[in-house]
C-alpha cells in the first residue's frame, strides 16, 4: 500500500494520509487510548510513507505545506484526516508538523539543514512546549514553570513544563521560555524581548519525564505529561530566532485554525460512525434520526466551507484578516463538532457510549481537546477586534 518515494500532487497526498488512517491508524486508536501510549508506530508509518515532514521547504527535502508557505489547506485536510481516526494522533502531529513551521519561519540557514534532514531522513519528531500555568488547580501541590538563564555559549533552563505533548515520543522540543522567570510565552507577563525559543534535545540526562501527572478523561495518547530540567544546558546554537520573535511575528494565529481542522475531523468521524451504525440497525426511517442526520450533515458542511475560506486567505497573503479569521473558524468548530458529537450520541443512542465504541473515544477527546484555549475568551477577543479594542490573537489574555 505504501510508496517510498515522497507524493508531489495535492490529492494524492491527502489520499495517501486518508488511507493510512482509514487503514492503519484507526484499528490501534483504542489501544494507544487505552494504555495512555504514544503512538509511535503511526509516526513510524508516516515517516516511511514520505509524510514524516510536511512543512518542511522542498529544498530541504519536505513538502512545503502549511500557511507559512501559501498551502494551508492541504496541510489542514491531512490533519483532518488523521483526527478522524484518531484524535491523539492528530494532536501529536500537529505539534510535530507546527514545529517545523516554526523552524521554517524563524531558524537559521544552519539550523534547517541539521533538524530538517533529521526528520526527513530520520524520521525524528518534534514538538513545542509553553506549559506554564501559574495558576494551581485545587488537586495540585506546587506551581509550575522555568526559569531561564543565560550563561556562557548558551542558556540553563531549570523547573517545570506541563501539557508536555508527545513527552516520550518526541526528539526535539522547541522551547518557548522567559528569561523575566516563569511562565513560558503563553502565561508570561514580561516584554516580549524576554521570551526565547530554544531548541531542547530531549536525549539530555537532566531531562526527567514524569507521567503521573497525566490522567485525564480524553487525549491519553498524547501522553502531555509534566517534563522537569535539572540545570539544563542548550547552547546559544540551538537558539531559534530573535528574542519575542514568537509574539511580534503572531506565529501561534498560524496554527489555531490548525486546531479547528482535528475538531473537524472529529466531528466528521462521529458523522461516519452514526450515518453506519443507523443504516446498519434500520433506523433510518425514525423522523427524529433524520432530523439529527440533518444537522450532523450542515454541521460538517459548515465546518469545511470555514477551514477553506480561512486557508484561502493565508494563502492568498491576507495575513491580518487570516488571523482573525483562524479565531473565527476556531470557535465556531469548537461548537460545531461538539453538535455533531451530540447529535451522533442522541440518534445512535447509550450502547455507543459503551467501549470500545469509537464514538465514545470521540466523545472523550473532543471534549477534553477543546479546552486547549478557553473560548469565552476567544469570542471576547473576536469582539474585540470588531470594536477596534486591543487584543491577543496569539493566546487570548485579556
Amino acid at each position: 500500500m505504501m510508496e517510498t518515494r515522497t507524493p508531489t500532487d495535492k490529492q494524492t497526498l491527502i489520499r495517501r494520509v486518508r488511507e493510512l488512517a482509514r487503514e492503519e491508524f484507526a484499528p490501534r486508536a483504542a489501544f494507544y487510548d487505552e494504555t495512555a501510549t504514544f503512538p509511535a508506530e503511526d509516526f513510524d508509518l508516516l515517516f516511511r510513507a514520505g509524510l514524516n515532514a510536511p512543512t518542511a521547504p522542498e529544498e530541504y527535502g519536505g513538502l512545503g505545506l502549511g500557511p507559512h508557505r501559501a498551502d494551508a489547506l492541504t496541510l489542514w485536510s491531512m490533519t483532518k484526516e488523521i483526527a478522524k481516526a484518531d484524535l491523539s494522533l492528530a494532536r501529536c502531529w500537529e505539534g510535530h508538523v507546527n514545529s517545523l513551521m516554526l523552524l521554517d519561519g524563524c531558524a537559521n540557514e544552519a539550523q534547517k539543514a541539521l533538524w530538517f534532514e533529521g526528520a526527513v531522513q530520520r524520521g525524528e519528531k518534534w514538538v513545542a512546549w509553553s506549559g506554564e500555568p501559574q495558576s494551581r488547580a485545587p488537586s495540585e501541590t506546587q506551581k509550575f514553570g522555568t526559569t531561564t538563564e543565560k550563561v556562557e555559549a548558551g542558556y540553563v533552563v531549570d523547573g517545570t513544563k506541563v501539557f508536555a505533548t508527545s513527552a516520550t515520543g518526541a526528539d526535539w522540543a522547541i522551547l518557548l521560555v522567559n528569561l523575566a522567570g516563569p511562565g513560558g510565552i503563553r502565561h508570561a507577563t514580561g516584554s516580549p524581548d524576554t521570551q526565547l525559543l530554544l531548541a531542547c534535545d530531549l536525549s539530555d540526562p537532566t531531562i526527567k519525564i514524569d507521567g503521573t501527572w497525566w490522567d485525564p478523561i480524553g487525549m491519553r495518547s498524547t501522553v502531555s505529561y509534566l517534563v522537569r530540567f535539572n540545570r539544563t544546558f542548550i547552547p546559544e546554537t540551538h537558539l531559534i530566532g530573535y528574542p519575542g520573535q514568537y509574539l511580534l511575528e503572531g506565529w501561534q494565529t498560524y496554527f489555531i485554525p490548525h486546531y479547528a481542522a482535528s475538531f473537524l475531523g472529529a466531528a466528521e468521524a462521529a458523522y461516519d460512525f452514526a450515518l453506519d451504525y443507523l443504516t446498519s440497525q434500520n433506523k433510518t426511517a425514525d423522523p427524529y434520526v433524520q432530523h439529527h442526520v440533518a444537522n450532523m450533515s450542515i454541521n460538517v458542511d459548515t465546518g469545511n466551507l470555514w477551514l477553506r475560506h480561512v486557508a484561502r486567505l493565508w494563502e492568498e497573503g491576507e495575513r491580518e484578516e487570516a488571523q482573525i479569521a483562524g479565531s473565527r473558524a476556531r470557535h465556531v468548530m469548537e461548537h460545531l463538532a461538539e453538535d455533531v458529537v451530540k447529535h451522533s450520541i442522541r440518534a445512535c443512542g447509550a450502547r455507543c457510549l459503551n467501549r470500545p465504541s469509537a464514538l465514545e473515544r470521540i466523545y472523550r477527546d473532543l471534549s477534553f481537546y477543546v479546552r486547549h484555549d478557553n473560548d469565552d475568551q476567544i469570542l471576547a477577543t473576536i469582539g474585540k477586534s470588531i470594536l477596534g479594542q486591543p487584543h491577543d490573537a496569539s493566546f487570548y489574555k485579556p
